[in-house]
């Protein structure tokens, strides 16, 4: 397994499983963005978890990863007796001290829609925040999503200029 994350095909199968047992009721159902809501929010906060290298969301994020894969490997392993098969890991980018203020805002909202939530969407939004740390993680999707981390640092920038009162 990779050192850093300890990411394995069986962990991202696993995640992916966890992704379609969320997806799919929102498909067979109406289709209501607002749904996706729950899932999609702790998806942002997994996926954006990836990038703080140094800090506690960093730390949780390949923790998650690890579990997961480490999990998905042994039952793999007990159920048809393959061994692991370890994943290369990447990351988005990084975040500025700006953009690391965002991602602490979008978790403080993911916590507060957390406890507001019921029963079903609280398990919605762990299962985003999981397959979106061990999705966030693989190099194609971190390549796709590259994006993300700019995002959060320019929406930073943008704070601390409106908190300077410059508003060019």
């Amino acid at each position: 397994m990779n050192a850093a994350t300890g990411l394995s095909l069986a962990g991202v199968a696993a995640a992916l499983a966890i992704m379609w047992a969320n997806f799919r009721p929102w498909w067979k159902g109406g289709r209501d963005p607002k749904a996706l809501i729950p899932y999609g929010s702790g998806w942002l906060l997994g996926s954006l978890a990836t990038v703080c290298a140094g800090g506690a969301l960093g730390w949780g994020a390949a923790g998650i990863a690890g579990l997961l894969s480490k999990g998905g490997d042994t039952a793999v392993g007990s159920a048809i007796g393959t061994g692991a098969a370890a994943l290369s890991s990447s990351r988005m980018g990084t975040l500025t001290p700006e953009g690391g203020i965002v991602v602490s805002l979008v978790l403080v909202a993911v916590v507060l829609l957390h406890r507001a939530s019921g029963k079903l969407d609280r398990r919605r939004i762990i299962g985003g925040i999981i397959t979106g740390a061990v999705l966030g993680f693989l190099p194609g999707v971190a390549a796709a999503l590259d994006w993300l981390p700019d995002v959060a640092n320019q929406a930073g920038a943008w704070g601390r200029d409106l908190a300077n009162g410059n508003t060019a």
